[in-house]
């Protein structure tokens, strides 16, 4: 008899669940080494107060009533729930204040295309630390971790979530096209972006410079000959360049259309890949309005990383050994294309 469990979701068993552990020990002895303390919140949330993100694209998916017949949700990221703990339990502490977390978040999900409903997320959150210093403190941080679980052929790219809107914006783009084109940028559907720009009757030089701006990816060349509206973001990416230890930046490529289809990015943003890896490995940025939603108005920065998904990618990097060797666990496991 074989009992199922829901889509999206999985059993793990004892030699994985052994691999999965020396990981997220090895993360966390790098983000307490760095002053981040660990923080746990509530699987179940208020839909009222992480409401107050006033996001849509941050909604979670899943919701209950508790005896009361108030709304109670599963959280989607630990970003909302941390800017929660913030303002209600550190009101008037002193920044930067730097948390860690080790959580299981919750989406809904299409079946057919086999994304996890239930993911293991491993990140930081730092706290009044404007950029660009707080985000290259944050991707500093990201390396540190990932050399230490010896992941050694991923690349950190580097975009901001303000320059395309910017770009638009300049371009005088009609507000209801907007959202579509946004679509097509998140998910990197330039043909998609093409056609959509067509359907918007955007054409000629305005048309050229929104294919062109997000297609641009490479070194500190690519900032250069940037439209004006998009110079502001260009020179804060080169501001967090330049403040990176050598050993970091020369993981950084510069992506002018990496955007964010959760709405409280303000700035910077940031995804890791790893060609083990059709899909990125984890990814954060900046949020600098979302903990004024909250009562304290604080810039901010963060990452997550998904577990599952950096577990792959060492066993990829890893296979030709014949073992997956994390802090003396040597229990190879087969790598799972989750997504």
């Amino acid at each position: 008899m074989i009992h199922s469990i829901p889509s999206g979701t999985r059993d793990v068993l004892p030699d994985e669940t052994r691999e999965v552990r020396a990981i997220t020990d090895t993360l966390r002895g790098v983000f307490e080494r760095h002053g981040y303390g660990e923080l746990y919140t509530p699987a179940l949330e208020y839909e009222s107060v992480l409401a107050r993100s006033d996001m849509a694209e941050a909604q979670p998916a899943y919701r209950v009533f508790d005896e009361s017949g108030a709304v109670l949700v599963l959280r989607s990221d630990m970003t909302v729930p941390i800017a929660r703990v913030v303002a209600t339990r550190y009101p008037t502490a002193e920044p930067p204040l730097r948390f860690c977390y080790f959580a299981h978040c919750y989406r809904g999900v299409q079946p057919q295309r086999g994304h996890p409903r239930e993911l293991l997320q491993a990140g930081i959150e730092l706290i009044g630390a404007p950029a660009p210093q707080g985000t290259a403190e944050a991707i500093t941080l990201l390396c540190h971790a990932l050399d230490a679980v010896e992941l050694k052929d991923y690349r950190v790219g580097l975009g901001d979530a303000s320059l395309f809107p910017a770009l638009m914006a300049s371009l005088n783009v009609p507000e209801d096209a907007k959202h579509a084109l946004l679509e097509r940028l998140v998910s990197r559907d330039f043909v998609g972006l093409q056609a959509a720009l067509a359907d918007s009757g955007i054409g000629g030089e305005a048309a050229a410079l929104l294919l062109d701006v997000p297609q641009r990816r490479g070194g500190p060349e690519v900032l250069s000959d940037i439209p004006t509206a998009a110079h502001a973001s260009a020179m804060g990416l080169r501001d967090v360049h330049e403040l990176l230890e050598p050993a970091v930046a020369e993981r950084v490529i510069f992506d002018l259309g990496l955007v964010r289809n959760i709405g409280y990015y303000t700035g910077a943003v940031f995804d890791v890949y790893d060609p083990e890896l059709g899909a990125p490995i984890g990814g954060g940025g900046r949020y600098d309005e979302l903990l004024g939603r909250f009562g304290r108005s604080l810039p901010a920065v963060g990452f997550a990383l998904k577990v599952d998904r950096l577990h792959i990618a060492l066993a990829g990097e890893q296979r030709g050994t014949g073992a997956l060797l994390l802090n003396g666990a040597a229990n190879p496991t087969t790598a799972r294309g989750e997504e």
